[in-house]
């Protein structure tokens, strides 16, 4: 018989409300910012009056975890889509603040005109105004005297009629019974099935991750009943990610959560306060798939989320002491990556230390993740710091230049965790992967073709630039400038762009990485859209008007070298371009080499 995906219910929005206010229905999202504008709020009330359809919210049915005494718990609904409304309706029925993108509260407040039956969001002419109920939630208590205010109201608008005004209010009160659609998917749904079943009936089409699925079951968690253990987990994971990319909301949190701000989770973050390095900042994603490799050697968010529902993978239910024990490791992995030291050791020592200067550089997030990992379990397994530095720093190339971070890269992971197990393991490791990987015909055929691109915006080209970096290569036509002096935007081309059209040569043949290189603007408007061979010509004649120092053709070819630039540039016109190319791709190779054996 084949297995119900989901069930399909009409629910009042009173009761809804009530679930979520009991705990029945969790809201993760229900402390993070709300994105909805008061226009949108004030649209939704006016629908609902109207008699409108407002679209389903769907819950996934968290699954039913067995107790030690053999009994069984019942697990909490989530909604994983709907957040938006259900906080509007409980902002402007309920009265109820919501969080904004600064993680302020704030009320939206909705006004109401029995008169023209228009809905405005709460300003001051509407708080004053004789005909306007100034927030409607002041009228959706239970119990509330209607009688008393349609005797007000008509008093104060004598144009007006009791039966009219009466009716009117008890159609906006009736907002409250209106009915939402709800689905309700299956607790035994796999996550990739109930992503699958979330895309087709979501009418945006939005996409939620694994790692959003994990969020939720996160936030459902209770060691104890009602000790909300695992809202705090999730708030730890999500300001974390929040206060990485923006320390100067610390304050705000801080007071507007004063119950989350008061735990050791919020002492463990405070740090970050300060923080200013924005070359690694993750998101939840990247903090749970960290911890997933950390503490329980899993690639797959799927499985995480299982084990952290109490999933027995060999009896196939869910248990209270896994759930328990996933937690427990979930927990302890939490602390182990927003430690200070070693997050920003990390970040110093292996990411910098690589010659990553800018985080648009670190694009293969999978493979900063993988190396954070590693570099944890490093640590844990008690391998020395100058070996758990080089060897993340060279796990983190292999991983870029041969693909390893992509594809099914979440077995692969996986696979490569569980051989860390004691100090020197990871000499091994990396002996073998270089004997597997990185072979002569790799460096010579395989990476070569990779700079045969039509994009700078691409792994490998933001690889050659951390080469430089670290090499501490000069800038292309400069002997007194750094190529990692330069500014992100002083990235141009060798054959100028204009040239290399005026030539017969389309974007994806000119924007080919071999054709990039890190020149200073001044000197490229200098340049302007001259052949190779006229504007080299012009700096070794002394023409001062190209703002390079190079005096020398030594100087030149020293400069070509850091820059891995042939040394048939000097005489090249549009018709080597092609060969030019071929030469510097195969020089962009060596230097990852060279590079490489620096780690």
């Amino acid at each position: 018989m084949e297995e119900t995906k989901f069930s399909l219910n009409q629910t009042p929005i009173s009761t809804i409300l009530a679930w979520v206010e009991s705990g029945a229905i969790a809201i993760p999202e229900i402390q993070r910012p709300f994105v909805w504008t008061s226009s949108q709020v004030r649209d939704l009330m006016d629908s609902l009056y109207q008699g409108y359809p407002v679209g389903y919210i769907i819950t996934w049915q968290n699954p039913d975890v067995r107790l030690k005494d053999g009994s069984t718990s019942q697990g909490k609904r989530i909604l994983i889509d709907g957040q938006q409304r259900i906080t509007a309706l409980r902002a402007a029925i309920s009265g109820l603040n919501v969080i904004d993108k600064n993680y302020k509260k704030r009320r939206i407040a909705i006004s109401f005109n029995p008169i023209t039956e228009e809905f405005r969001t709460r300003t001051s002419s509407t708080e004053r105004g004789k005909e306007w109920i100034g927030d409607i939630a002041e009228v959706m208590v239970n119990g509330y005297d209607t009688l008393t205010f349609v005797d007000e109201y008509v008093a104060k608008n004598p144009n007006t009629t009791r039966q009219e005004i009466n009716s009117r209010l008890n159609r906006l009160i009736q907002i409250k019974n209106k009915q939402i659609g709800e689905i309700q998917l299956s607790p035994a749904l796999d996550i990739n099935i109930v992503n699958e079943i979330f895309v087709r009936i979501n009418a945006s089409g939005v996409n939620l991750s694994n790692a959003d699925f994990a969020m939720s079951r996160i936030a459902v968690y209770e060691k104890e009943p009602g000790d909300e253990m695992g809202m705090k987990l999730r708030k730890f994971i999500d300001y974390f990610a929040h206060l990485s990319a923006a320390p100067e909301q610390f304050e705000t949190i801080a007071e507007n959560d004063t119950h989350f701000a008061a735990t050791d989770y919020f002492a463990k973050i405070s740090w970050l306060k300060n923080e200013t390095d924005d070359l690694y900042d993750p998101t939840y994603n990247d903090i749970i798939r960290v911890i997933g490799l950390t503490q329980f050697a899993r690639g797959k968010l799927g499985d995480i989320v299982a084990l952290l529902s109490g999933r027995n993978f060999e009896t196939r239910q869910n248990e209270k002491e896994i759930a328990d024990e996933s937690f427990k490791k979930l927990e302890k992995g939490l602390y182990q990556f927003t430690n200070e030291n070693k997050f920003k050791h990390f970040v110093q020592n292996v990411l910098r230390g690589s010659g990553y200067d800018e985080p648009g550089m670190l694009i293969a997030r999978n493979a900063v993740n993988y190396a954070y990992a590693m570099y944890l379990r490093l640590l844990d397994v008690g391998e020395n710091h100058a070996m758990v530095n080089s060897s993340v720093r060279r796990l983190l190339a292999i991983s870029l230049m041969t693909g390893r971070h992509s594809g099914s890269f979440e077995t692969r992971f996986e696979q490569d965790i569980k051989r860390i197990n004691q100090p020197g393991d990871i000499t091994k490791f990396i002996a073998t992967l270089e004997e597997q990987e990185l072979s002569d015909a790799f460096w010579n055929s395989t990476l070569v073709d990779e700079f045969d691109k039509p994009t700078v915006n691409n792994p490998f080209w933001h690889m050659f630039v951390a080469a430089q970096n670290k090499l501490l290569k000069q800038s292309f036509l400069s002997k007194s400038n750094l190529a990692r002096d330069l500014a992100t935007g002083e990235i141009h081309h060798i054959f100028p762009k204009n040239y290399l059209v005026k030539n017969g040569y389309d974007k994806t043949k000119y924007n080919r990485i071999a054709n990039f290189v890190h020149l200073k603007n001044d000197i490229n408007v200098s340049v302007s859209d001259a052949a190779p061979n006229k504007y080299l010509s012009n700096i070794l004649s002394g023409d001062n008007n190209h703002h390079s120092d190079i005096a020398s053709e030594k100087e030149l070819v020293d400069n070509f070298n850091d820059n891995a630039i042939p040394q048939m540039l000097i005489e090249a016109d549009a018709d080597d371009y092609a060969d030019f190319l071929r030469q510097r791709q195969r020089l962009m190779a060596q230097m990852l080499r060279e590079y490489y054996e620096s780690l």
